[in-house]
């Protein structure tokens, strides 16, 4: 059984980028890391170097969450190792570029039941021990979440769930003993853009992007702060702030210019 005194997290998509910023800055707080991914290699090597630097106990499970009954496998093997969780970070997650027509359903579901089921079923089933254990939860959506995103329709409607079931879960648990925290990065250094086969959009060539170290720690902090809503950078803030006040049709078409491919031509306003 394992030492359930001991603080625990949970890491979902915790083998690069911004889930392993926030494992590790979790690790050197001297958390234990429950790591997740679906490569066994990149799992393996992930909980080799969190033990080597920090000294924790490192739990490494492979699961592919994007498969119908992943979540529920790895809510099972947490639990067949006698761990009860202090903190959640539902972080896993894929985009899918492309016009809706063009991009295949077979890649779109798949990002649903990662971007959507999977941390709806772990919060369903971890939240009675983080009840009982006065813990957090951290599900990681995307500035994406605050507008319609055409060239990644799915994707930004993905995110917008999940700010929307987090924000309604940190209402329902508000002074009851779980803190719930959306975490909405911007366009982010790491390898999300090369499994969305997104390296030629606008939204992205080009761009000085965040550094995911930097993006994982401030995730950390705003979920030990218990802030229900953070939006790391400035014009981040700034985007969210402003859509809430643009048309609707403004903003959607501001997006597709943001993120079409080069050389990609963007259909005319209608009546010009």
């Amino acid at each position: 059984m394992a030492e359930t005194s001991r603080r625990v997290a949970l890491v979902t998509g915790a083998t690069g980028g911004i889930g392993k910023a926030m494992a590790e800055t979790l690790a050197s707080d001297g958390i234990d890391i429950v790591v997740t991914g679906r490569e066994p290699l990149a799992v393996r090597r992930i909980a080799t170097e969190l033990r080597s630097r920090f000294g924790i106990k490192v739990y490494p499970i492979i699961v592919d969450l994007a498969e119908e009954g992943g979540p529920e496998r790895l809510f099972m093997q947490v639990a067949s190792r006698g761990i009860e969780l202090d903190y959640l970070i539902n972080n896993a997650g894929v985009g899918v570029f492309g016009t809706f027509e063009q991009s295949l359903l077979a890649d779109e579901v798949a990002m649903l039941r990662l971007n959507v089921l999977a941390p709806t079923i772990l919060c369903k089933l971890f939240l009675p021990q983080l009840a009982r254990r006065r813990g957090r939860v951290m599900n990681v959506a995307s500035v994406a979440a605050f507008q319609p995103g055409p060239f990644m329709a799915v994707y930004y409607a993905s995110k917008a769930y999940v700010l929307s079931f987090t924000e309604a879960l940190a209402t329902e648990w508000e002074g009851r003993g779980v803190a719930f925290t959306t975490f909405c990065p911007g366009p982010t250094r790491s390898g999300f853009q090369a499994r969305a086969v997104m390296e030629h959009s606008r939204l992205v060539r080009g761009k000085l992007l965040a550094e995911a170290d930097e993006v994982g720690r401030a995730g950390v902090s705003a979920m030990m702060e218990g802030r229900r809503v953070a939006i790391p950078g400035l014009a981040n803030r700034l985007t969210a702030i402003a859509v809430k006040w643009l048309p609707r049709r403004w903003v959607s078409r501001a997006v597709m210019k943001m993120s079409a491919p080069d050389s990609t031509p963007l259909p005319a306003e209608a009546g010009t």
